[in-house]
């Protein structure tokens, strides 16, 4: 409840101690409006714990996993969620068409002081798995430096930290940023973050690493160990940087360097393999008039790929371009809705093994309002060996 709105009603609460018609009140009226009024008081007691927010991203994550910062203090309730229809529709096989309640997410935040904040993301996924997704705890020191610890999502790439699905164009994220780098990708770990000027905004974090005997012919998403009484032998350093020189225009890159051995993998000498993990990823996003452009490249190197498994890779490149363009207000003048064709494709490169492909995806996305998105997309294959089938994408997606 705003500081105006609570006032006021304090107020027209004192109002009821005032004699009516110039005559004083009995005791058991007294008693009876004193009751009225800590009644109220409790109301205003529990709304000020649970908070309403504004919807912006903060400190580069989503609107809705930003609204604890926003509050004065107190408890906020956030969430998302998002379910497909996918329909296989030419080199088929075996496989089956699928409905999928894919997500289902809640936010608790809470805000002790102005200072130390926990963010929480406890997500269900495909209706009966459950999983903490984040569980950090910051400590806001000054605009340069912050501090934060827990289970943090690792700061690579467009997608990993603003996954919620208003965020992005398609019924699933970008291919590049679901295989080679693997949202949603998350670990224990500390670091700072903060801006260095107005326009440079940083995190540097120490993870927990890969478990490298997980990694597969399609990279590194097997690795990820997600805080579950993981391997803790190997830890990796994360960082990175945007750059907004222009209102509407991001650009950024970001790293990972660390050990994926876990003290488990042994060479062909029957050495401890260290495995050790780069990668790399440059990025840009361009929002101007109802027209959004996006891209992302990503470099992977493993070493010690042929310990891990014959089909791991030693090197992956893999890099997208989208575009998008809100048509809605050339056809309706004054709408508030929102309706985006867009085209986004997509090449990965797993060092010439059969995983490589090429994908082309075009679609919809339409939005009644910010927090509600309806998708439809054609996902377009081409493998370099062997088939993949194509799929017909039907999809929602919302925040609160």
């Amino acid at each position: 409840m705003k500081p105006l709105v609570r006032l006021s009603v304090i107020f027209a609460l004192l109002l009821a101690f005032i004699p009516v018609s110039g005559f004083a009140a009995s005791n058991e009226e007294l008693e009876r409006r004193l009751d009225l009024i800590t009644e109220e008081l409790q109301k205003l007691k529990n709304e000020s714990a649970v908070e309403d927010a504004e919807y912006s991203s903060t400190f580069g994550y989503g609107p809705a996993a930003s609204k604890v910062y926003k509050l004065n203090q107190g408890l906020s309730i956030g969430g998302y969620g998002e379910g497909q229809f996918k329909n296989y529709t030419s080199d088929k096989g075996d496989k089956i068409d699928q409905a999928d309640m894919l997500r289902a997410i809640l936010y608790f935040g809470y805000k002790f002081t102005d200072n130390i904040i926990l963010n929480t993301e406890i997500e269900i996924e495909h209706a009966d798995e459950i999983y903490v997704e984040m569980a950090s705890l910051d400590f806001l020191l000054h605009d340069k430096i912050n501090l934060r610890g827990g289970l943090l999502l690792a700061p690579v790439g467009l997608t990993n930290e603003l996954h919620e699905p208003t965020l992005f164009h398609g019924v699933d994220r970008p291919l590049v940023e679901r295989q080679v780098i693997p949202s949603t990708w998350r670990e224990m770990g500390v670091g700072a973050f903060g801006s260095l000027t107005d326009k440079i905004d940083y995190k540097l974090y120490v993870m927990n690493g890969f478990d490298g005997q997980d990694f597969t012919a399609q990279g590194l998403r097997g690795g990820r160990q997600k805080a579950s009484q993981t391997k803790a032998e190997d830890w990796a350093l994360v960082g990175r940087l945007d750059y907004e020189p222009i209102l509407g225009l991001n650009i950024g890159g970001s790293f990972y360097l660390g050990d994926s051995g876990q003290g488990q993998v042994v060479d062909l000498s029957n050495r401890e393999a260290d495995v050790f993990t780069e990668i790399y990823e440059i990025h840009s996003q361009y929002k101007v008039r109802g027209l959004e452009l996006k891209a992302l490249a990503s470099q992977v190197k493993i070493d010690d790929a042929e310990a891990v498994g014959a089909d791991v890779p030693d090197e992956i490149f893999a890099y997208y371009g989208e575009a998008a363009y809100n048509i809605l207000p050339h056809l309706v003048q004054g709408t508030s809705h929102y309706l985006a064709p867009f085209v986004r494709y997509e090449n990965l490169d797993y060092d010439g093994n059969n995983e490589d492909v090429e994908l082309l995806v075009t679609g919809l996305s339409y939005k009644p309002i910010p927090n509600v998105v309806i998708k439809a997309d054609y996902s377009n294959f081409d493998k370099k060996d062997g088939v993949r089938a194509d799929e017909l994408n039907i999809g929602f997606g919302y925040i609160f």
